[in-house]
């Protein structure tokens, strides 16, 4: 099931090869092709604050039928806090468990902070039918107050904070120019109820026909 080992030769293949069709891969140094499916990969992003976590327990209750649900920070464990490269370890991995997931005919969808330059850039990118961003924000002074109000012990400093208003600053400033363009949702003045409603038709939306129904021919 591991997208970048060949069930036929057993080599690892960090470059995936989909070329030789839609629903297959092949194999780097054997050749052969195996079949295989690839769907899109639907992330809910923003910086921290802006309502991911709330809506990342909503989702899988709304879309269990047709998605798979799943929290970046779930991953986020001393092995994977490398800093290089954008913690492209991290990064990687995620994609990868992502990649299996989705051979039970089912998109995932990723909740957790990441932009397009963390991940489009990796060679697992190509293991996928097209990945889209969703990036929640709000006001800057809310998201102050809710980072301000947050326990001790997850570290929200002042520095913290405004590095994350910077952060959400970037977003906004480069949201149509990124080399996957972001569809931006404020959550300021929204019940979660609302915003988690909005999420589900933009999921639905960009998913389009690619469900459990999907071909691996």
């Amino acid at each position: 099931m591991h997208p970048l080992i060949c069930g036929h030769c057993g080599e690892w293949d960090p470059e995936p090869d989909t070329g030789a069709g839609p629903n297959l891969l092949r194999c780097a140094s054997c050749g052969l092709t195996r079949p295989y499916l690839r769907l899109p990969l639907l992330c809910v992003a923003g910086p921290s604050g802006t309502g991911k976590s709330t809506v990342a327990r909503a989702l899988p209750v709304a879309l269990r039928e047709r998605f798979v649900v799943l929290e970046q920070d779930l991953l986020w464990v001393g092995g994977l806090r490398d800093p290089a490269a954008d913690h492209r370890l991290f990064r990687s991995t995620w994609l990868r468990t992502a990649a299996m997931v989705q051979q039970n005919g089912r998109p995932v969808v990723l909740c957790g902070t990441v932009a397009p330059p963390e991940l489009e850039h990796l060679p697992e990118r190509a293991l996928f039918d097209g990945v889209h961003y969703l990036v929640l924000t709000c006001a800057p002074e809310v998201l102050t107050r809710r980072l301000r109000a947050r326990p001790a012990w997850r570290g929200w400093d002042e520095e913290r904070i405004d590095e994350t208003l910077e952060y959400q600053e970037w977003l906004v400033a480069e949201a149509d120019r990124l080399e996957a363009p972001l569809t931006l949702l404020d959550t300021t003045g929204s019940p979660p109820s609302d915003t988690v409603e909005a999420v589900c038709r933009w999921v639905l939306e960009r998913a389009g026909g690619a469900t459990s129904t999907s071909s691996m021919g």
